[in-house]
């Protein structure tokens, strides 16, 4: 029986692939074998010596110890484009909202509700302080090709829009998602001097933090529309404020407000609204579930941000999975255990990444279970060896 402890409200579409005969999930848990959590903040956190891994039911990873749990062996795992659909969907709304001037507008007819008769004459005489622009044959700059920056793309192109995007990073994936009608941009700075509304799908790194500042601004077509439904701290808000107050940017839309931002003239803030929807905390809870579940039932890893992707069918056989540093002769030692106590492998599959190596090795022999404790104990004490575990 595997526990898993749900650091948030987790929905059932996720919760019902733990079939109660091989899981308990609770909230409160000793000795925890998985974790499923959403936005719960781990870093203050004692990780149990029991634990294996972590999902998180979503895309974003800085409310996880990373590296700590990397050092421990737990697998962390994210769920890429779950709810990719569902930010998309607010990515466009947000560029129709801006381009029509729709939330000012808005709340200019709230002002009305006491004018009685008056405000048919008054909504013709006021409209026109709210003329806006249609998208279809503007320009749209899609920084970040990943799940949701290709869809965003690819809906926007299907509104009439001219689309360019820019992702040195882009993966295979992605590309054959990707509609042949998005041009790829020179540079990115090429991009921002030639977008007439800019949207942005990157990770905050080092790298990216503060992106768009004056030198971008600079660039920027007058009356630019940005829209940040990525991560705050893309923006820096102190050079946004000046680009406003210029008219290089006509709309600000974040979906990361802070105190600054909301009382800023020509920003529009959403308050992080980019995954909620009931279907993307479905996608993302049931995707979690089973990148979970396959990895405790049969040692399979599939979107691990910490570990290697590396699975293989079971095939009912005892199956051990090592973790390693990617040194030298890690796998040397493996098999000349193996060798030693004359246990035959049928399979074996070793991949890496960022210095870390995942190990599944399939044994081809009748193997009591002291020798299995005994091989165990012997791989764990190899030189680099992180964790050892046997399935099956």
């Amino acid at each position: 029986m595997f526990k898993i402890q749900t650091l948030n409200k987790i929905s059932l579409a996720g919760l019902h692939l733990l079939e109660r005969d091989k899981y308990e999930t609770a909230s409160e848990m000793t000795n925890p074998d998985g974790i499923i959590l959403r936005s719960f903040k781990m870093h203050d956190m004692e990780l149990p010596a029991s634990l294996l891994a972590v999902a998180r039911a979503g895309a974003g990873v800085n409310n996880i110890p990373i590296d700590k749990c990397t050092e421990k062996g737990i697998v962390v795992f994210n769920t890429p484009g779950a709810n990719a659909n569902s930010v998309k969907e607010l990515v466009i709304a947000s560029m129709l909202l801006a381009s029509r001037n729709m939330n000012p507008a808005i709340d200019w007819c709230k002002t009305l509700a006491d004018k009685g008769d008056e405000v048919p004459q008054l909504v013709e005489k006021g409209k026109g302080q709210f003329v806006g622009h249609e998208i279809k044959g503007k320009t749209l700059g899609v920084i970040g090709l990943g799940a949701i920056g290709v869809m965003v793309a690819n809906s926007a192109s299907a509104l009439g829009m001219n689309v360019i995007g820019s992702d040195p990073y882009i993966s295979v994936d992605a590309a054959w998602g990707l509609s042949r009608d998005i041009k790829k941009a020179i540079s990115l700075d090429n991009l921002i001097a030639e977008s007439d509304y800019i949207t942005v799908h990157v990770p905050l790194t080092d790298g990216t933090k503060g992106m768009f500042n004056a030198d971008k601004f600079k660039i920027m077509k007058k009356g630019s529309v940005l829209l940040n439904f990525a991560r705050g701290g893309l923006v820096k808000n102190e050079d946004l404020k000046a680009a406003i107050e210029n008219g290089t940017i006509a709309t600000y839309m974040t979906d990361f407000p802070d105190a600054e931002l909301i009382g800023m003239k020509n920003v529009i803030c959403v308050p992080h609204l980019g995954a909620s929807t009931e279907e993307a905390e479905d996608n993302c809870a049931a995707m979690a579930a089973q990148q979970l579940k396959d990895y405790l039932e049969f040692g399979n890893i599939k979107n691990s941000v910490n570990f290697p992707n590396c699975s293989m069918p079971f095939t009912g056989r005892k199956r051990i999975c090592v973790i390693n540093k990617d040194i030298p002769n890690v796998i040397g030692q493996l098999t000349a255990i193996m060798a030693e106590e004359k246990i035959n492998i049928a399979e074996f599959i070793n991949k890496n990444k960022n210095g870390y190596a995942y190990n599944i090795i399939e044994i081809d022999s009748e193997v009591t279970d002291e020798l299995m404790a005994e091989v165990t104990t012997k791989l764990k004490a190899a030189e680099g060896v992180i964790a050892v575990r046997l399935i099956g």
